[in-house]
């Protein structure tokens, strides 16, 4: 199967090629700038290692995308979804989250999707 085209690295300058948005040595430094800059404070704090812990868990017991088995596909889950957001009250316990790939998590997001 062909590869798309790579494109230059979109940090002011670089002229290295990529399949992501940014090349190999400028994406944990962007990642880095948009914690400090753009992300909420108390975020870096609910999403800090535990919930990486958390998050591994819940993936390993949960590898499949949870709306594409409803539509029965089987999509390997990349993501675990707060079903109601830590911000609203929510938790971190199994029960309010979901496993989800890219597209679902998107798509729920963007309002195109529901819940069960």
């Amino acid at each position: 199967m062909p590869y798309k085209a790579k494109k230059p690295c979109a940090h002011r300058s670089c002229r290295e090629l990529t399949s992501s948005r940014y090349c190999e040595a400028h994406t944990k430094q962007e990642a880095k700038r948009y914690n400090r800059n753009d992300r909420d404070p108390d975020s870096n704090k609910r999403y800090g290692r535990t919930w990486k812990q958390i998050r591994a868990a819940f993936l390993s017991a949960n590898p499949l995308c949870a709306m594409c088995q409803r539509d029965g596909r089987l999509t390997p889950a990349t993501l675990a979804h707060h079903k109601v957001k830590l911000t609203d009250g929510g938790t971190n316990d199994w029960e309010n989250m979901m496993a989800l790939c890219q597209e679902c998590h998107s798509r729920l997001h963007a309002g195109q999707g529901d819940y069960f």
